[in-house]
């Protein structure tokens, strides 16, 4: 489907925009991918290959899948896990669906060990480093090769691009199963309420800040798990005002990377945002979900930046009549040098399978269930966000407000869309927490800030037996 498709009208929204989305920045190229993988590495199929079996899983076997426990929860997989169980071609084949919060922390041994799980979703804060498996993962261009549940080849039912995000040195080794955009997420009653304009840029949130102030309000609040959601809004934000001469320094690690002028522009109006007390304090002694309620239950602050997720994560601990929308991440001001409604918008939680799993092969069947049009419909309803399947949300958003303004921030973009690969690459996420906490508490200063995030990059450019991928 064409980018351009996106404007034609509300009904094809989502499909015409998701296309775009999942396209390099500022439209690039896609990266190429390799020949299809076998099941197992070296070895061949357990089982029959069939029409109904494609990738030959053994009959009477066990697929270990390990799911990240966020946003999303795991309950999606545990339906498609029984689609699986129920497909004929299967001849009892068993599927063992298990929540991680420590991706990292709990499944590195078993890659260590030889024996991991054979389908993972690496997401979260905690999630592996990719540059440390990428050698160790099945190449997944047999499952797009592959007919789904309906007979229909799964490469034709996924939105254009859909390989991107998980394609490393030319290997398509990783299936972001959710299309998520980033922005700022805001409750319109309240806002309308109170008679407050939705922010366009940062030079806004002075003033907004002193509004929600005056309501004993905060502008912004934070969770000790989840500070980096604020360096997400920060280097996206950048991003949409400076466009490569950011992003591309930052995501090859470049000296002089959290130097650049916009970034330094937007983190001193931080700063004082942060001094002038508009962000609520202690969010470092704050688990992250229970500083989203005070947000969105109790309304303590006006915004929060996150991934589209943040409806279902707290689709239980939302005021009525919360009416959530959202924006894309604020431009420094009316200056920026991308065109308008620039936007990250990219395909989320990476689904992999370690070639030195017992069940490769079963790994692959649960994913392809996944792809199923059943299986991508029933995630959009209840999750509230589009996977990279086509056609699967209608035109109202199954009467979601916040799904709408999705779906309106990347029509805005119309295209121009842009992805960040180098954090959760070379897995800072977990040693950049701790800097972010202290900066949000008021306790760092900016150059401070800079001094060790930039150490971190350095740190990771340095070290020789660290793989680098150069981004473009």
């Amino acid at each position: 489907m064409d980018i351009k498709d996106a404007s034609i009208s509300r009904r094809n929204l989502l499909r015409g925009a998701a296309a775009a989305a999942l396209l390099l920045p500022f439209g690039a190229t896609l990266a190429s991918c390799a020949a299809p993988g076998g099941g197992g590495g070296e070895k061949g199929p357990a089982g029959e290959v069939t029409a109904d079996n494609p990738f030959g899983v053994a009959a009477n076997s066990m697929v270990d899948a390990v799911i990240f426990n966020g946003g999303y929860g795991i309950d999606y997989v545990e339906n498609s896990a029984k689609l699986m169980e129920k497909s004929k071609g299967l001849d009892g084949v068993t599927v063992k669906v298990s929540p991680s919060t420590k991706i990292a922390t709990e499944l590195q041994p078993r890659f260590v060990g030889g024996n991991p799980p054979d389908l993972i979703d690496n997401s979260g804060a905690n999630s592996i480093g990719w540059n440390t498996i990428l050698d160790q993962l099945e190449e997944l261009d047999d499952v797009l090769e592959a007919n789904n549940t309906d007979g229909e080849k799964i490469a034709d039912t996924v939105f254009s691009g859909v390989k991107d995000p998980g394609t490393f040195d030319g290997k398509f080794v990783a299936l972001n199963y959710v299309l998520t955009v980033y922005g700022i997420w805001y409750s319109s009653s309240l806002f309308e309420e109170n008679g407050w304009s939705v922010p366009t840029s940062w030079q806004d949130l002075k003033d907004l800040g002193a509004k929600a102030k005056e309501q004993g309000k905060y502008l912004f609040l934070w969770g000790k798990e989840a500070a980096t959601y604020y360096q997400t809004m920060v280097i996206d934000s950048a991003v949409v005002q400076a466009g490569d001469d950011v992003r591309l320094p930052l995501e090859n690690l470049a000296e002089d990377a959290w130097s650049h002028p916009v970034l330094q522009d937007i983190l001193n109006i931080f700063y004082e945002l942060i001094q002038a007390g508009y962000v609520k304090p202690g969010g470092s002694g704050t688990q992250f979900t229970e500083a989203q309620a005070q947000w969105s239950n109790a309304q303590e602050a006006l915004l929060y930046p996150s991934g589209s997720w943040i409806e279902n994560e707290m689709k239980d601990q939302t005021a009525d009549g919360f009416k959530m929308k959202g924006i894309s991440e604020l431009p420094l001001d009316g200056n920026q040098t991308t065109p308008a409604g620039t936007a990250r918008v990219e395909a989320g939680e990476p689904f992999i399978v370690p070639s030195k799993a017992k069940n490769p092969e079963g790994g692959k069947e649960l994913l392809r269930t996944m792809l199923s049009k059943e299986a991508a419909t029933d995630f959009a309803k209840s999750k509230l966000a589009p996977t990279v399947v086509k056609d699967t949300v209608p035109a109202d958003g199954f009467g979601s407000t916040a799904l709408v303004s999705q779906s309106e921030i990347i029509a805005a973009a119309d295209g121009n869309v842009f992805t960040i690969k180098s954090t959760n690459l070379y897995g800072m996420n977990s040693d950049q927490l701790p800097i972010w906490n202290s900066f949000l508490d008021g306790k760092m200063d900016v150059a401070t800030l800079t001094t060790q995030l930039q150490a971190l990059v350095d740190k990771v450019r340095e070290d020789d037996s660290i793989k680098k991928i150069e981004i473009k």
